[in-house]
């Protein structure tokens, strides 16, 4: 059964008296096993899909299936429970909160489902570990470098344990032997846990690496294909 399945999604904006389609007629579904890249230039439709895809943002039109079940009827508190138990984010900027430590960053996944403090603590310095930061659980984002901020990002993401992963631009402030590192984290955690990853990118070293490549064109998805191996956007 597919994680994400999405039928005929369209997002509009509506800037004053105008109206502009972020995502028209988008169709696609994301399966257990997907490390996935929507690929396309800046204004593509790329966030705005991703967004859909993962709860964030509604769409105007079309349906959107999560793990069999229409999510469009659902209130915001049960789409908040989803995102939550079953989603993870990994956004451009880390978002960290600065007066936390990297084990309080990943944490705060965990405490706003309510589980004790001890198992919170756990498991977030477990997923750190997983990133390759053990040892660095109480340093606080000021106290790390691009790199490692976005790894603790990647942690918070995983350890709530989602179905699927969905980053936006997840390189796009790093340097690129950084952003490297942080892609083969992403291939080990894939391989390793089978988590999906879906990603929204325009970068090239992404698009190469990505099993399916969606590449999107003014909202539409143009084509949704295997991504051929040490190929770039074309």
């Amino acid at each position: 059964m597919a994680i994400v399945e999405a039928r005929g999604l369209t997002r509009i904006y509506r800037l004053g008296e105008e109206t502009v389609a972020g995502i028209r007629e988008a169709t696609l579904s994301v399966g257990p096993a997907e490390f996935a890249v929507l690929a396309g230039p800046s204004g593509s439709g790329k966030t705005t899909l991703l967004n859909l895809l993962g709860l964030l943002d509604r769409p105007d039109e079309g349906t959107l299936l999560f793990e069999g079940q229409d999510v469009s009827a659902l209130d915001e508190r049960e789409r908040s429970r989803l995102r939550r138990e079953r989603i993870g984010f990994v956004f451009q900027a880390h978002q960290l909160v600065p007066v936390l430590s990297a084990a309080e960053n990943v944490a705060m996944a965990l405490w706003i489902r309510n589980l004790p403090e001890a198992e919170c603590r756990r498991r977030a310095v477990e997923a750190l570990d997983a990133v390759g930061l053990a040892g660095l659980a109480n340093r606080r984002p000021d106290a790390l470098s691009a790199g490692q901020r976005q790894r603790v990002a990647v942690a918070r993401a995983l350890v709530g344990r989602p179905a699927v992963l969905l980053a936006d631009e997840p390189t796009a402030s790093l340097d690129s032997e950084t952003a490297r590192g942080l892609l083969d984290l992403f291939e080990a955690l894939h391989r390793e846990r089978g988590v999906a990853f879906v990603f929204s990118s325009h970068d090239p070293a992404i698009v190469s690496r990505a099993r399916r490549r969606l590449k999107l064109r003014d909202g539409r998805i143009d084509s949704d294909e295997p991504a051929t191996p040490g190929g770039g956007l074309s």
